[in-house]
């Protein structure tokens, strides 16, 4: 069941291809430019204008300029790693994930220098995607230094914060985030098309809404930081900012910077599973979705979903039952180790699902799981037993952080290398 697993997850990476899902959902017809039911005559603008921004930057920057051939774009890509075979007229950039870099601020400035000189005969076009908010930012304040930037980022991420809350505070301390890049692309008529790896609902949380308006206020981020209990944790800059209320608001709905735009979903999580539900009610599994622990901490998250598990095998005794789930959990670093939310999942569920007949697989559609070279990891009820006989003690990994090498040395490790998309995380439990 391991491997039918693993092949699993990796039959769905290759469903979602981008190279698909955009062929299927951008359409160029006789300088008409069709996505979402919305038509824009794309010829009539005498720019087009493209910002590629997040881990599948590339693959949307090469799949769009195919899409509108033979109409001449041009454009920046920022993405986490070199872009191979960028289109003509593109300017390519590395910036740094899970941390902003300087390289990550070099593409930002590039970018708003591009932007700066829009007017309304011209379309901007911005192509989103998960991981955005590291690879592409700039400071909203020159006294936040780059190792500033990088300290406030790697406190956020460590902090056991979801996604939502990590880019409210995220939005108010940037130039580029929060609608800011659409305030910059002013007055051209503006088009965002993005991958979703955010909650339902939260398309302003993607990459941290550049080009979106920002719901939420500064009143928001010192609410935030008493939550989530990280005034002290945070660099000296940031700090002033906030104890001097002189953090900037963002641009609001109904802002004029937004007069002009339009956004839409390409792809995101619901697809990645609807994807695995129907190949398990091909296979004659009861399955079943839960979605109600996004943001749950990883222990509370397990218990529950196997729970579940168990109702659902009970009702179905003559049939595999599988409890599916995706989204994200919440996983505070507590140790020095190598590991993300994915493989600190399994890991946790390892001594529960001892000695029995269930399987779990936890991995990232992106590819990369926290800090290490694994996408996520696979255990079964045997997982355990094979552990104990080589030394290892699942709850000291879990303490140290450092899922990745338990998972490594038993060769359970899910390792898939970026996968040029991000459609937030897969988890699906199964009893045979």
């Amino acid at each position: 069941m391991k491997s039918r697993l693993r092949a699993l997850f990796l039959d769905t990476l290759s469903e979602l291809s981008l190279d698909v899902v955009m062929r299927e959902r951008i359409r160029c017809d006789s300088g008409v430019l069709e996505v979402g039911g919305e038509r824009v005559e794309i010829d009539s603008y005498k720019k087009v204008l493209v910002a590629a921004i997040g881990k599948a930057a590339g693959p949307m920057a090469r799949a769009f300029v195919r899409a509108v051939e033979p109409k001449r774009v041009s454009g920046v890509i920022v993405s986490s790693t070199e872009t191979p075979d960028p289109p003509p007229y593109f300017l390519t950039y590395v910036g740094s994930h899970p941390y902003p870099d300087a390289g990550s601020i070099h593409a930002a400035e590039v970018a708003l220098g591009m932007l700066s000189d829009l007017a309304e005969h011209h379309l901007f076009v911005c192509l989103l995607s998960g991981g955005g908010s590291a690879i592409f930012e700039k400071p909203v304040d020159p006294s936040i230094s780059t190792d500033d930037l990088r300290d406030f980022y790697r406190t956020l991420v460590t902090c056991g914060a979801g996604i939502v809350d990590m880019n409210v505070l995220r939005k108010h301390f940037s130039a580029v985030k929060g609608g800011r890049l659409a305030e910059r692309a002013q007055p051209a008529r503006q088009m965002t098309l993005y991958v979703s790896d955010v909650p339902p609902g939260e398309p302003s949380t993607v990459a941290s809404g550049p080009t979106m308006p920002d719901e939420s206020t500064v009143d928001d981020c010192y609410r935030l930081v008493d939550k989530l209990g990280i005034r002290e944790r945070l660099p000296q800059s940031i700090r002033r900012l906030l104890d001097e209320r002189r953090v900037p608001e963002t641009p609001k709905p109904g802002s004029d910077a937004f007069a002009s735009s339009s956004w839409h979903c390409l792809l995101d999580n619901q697809a990645a599973l609807e994807v695995i539900e129907r190949r398990a009610r091909e296979w004659g599994w009861a399955i079943e979705t839960d979605l109600s622990v996004d943001d749950t901490p990883v222990a509370e998250a397990a218990d529950s979903l196997l729970a579940r598990l168990e109702r659902l095998k009970a009702a179905h005794p003559d049939k595999p039952a599988a409890v599916l789930t995706g989204g994200e959990l919440s996983s505070p670093v507590t140790g020095d180790g190598r590991g993300g939310r994915n493989q600190a999942f399994v890991l946790d569920c390892v001594p529960k699902i001892a000695g029995r007949s269930v399987a779990v697989v936890s991995a990232g559609t992106d590819g990369i799981d926290g800090n290490s070279p694994a996408a996520g990891a696979v255990a079964d009820g045997e997982t355990l037993a094979r552990a104990v006989a080589l030394g290892m003690d699942p709850g000291e990994f879990y303490r140290r952080s450092d899922s990745f090498t338990f998972f490594e040395r038993l060769g359970d490790a899910l390792i898939t290398g970026p996968s040029g998309n991000n459609v937030r995380d897969i988890r699906l439990l199964v009893a045979e």
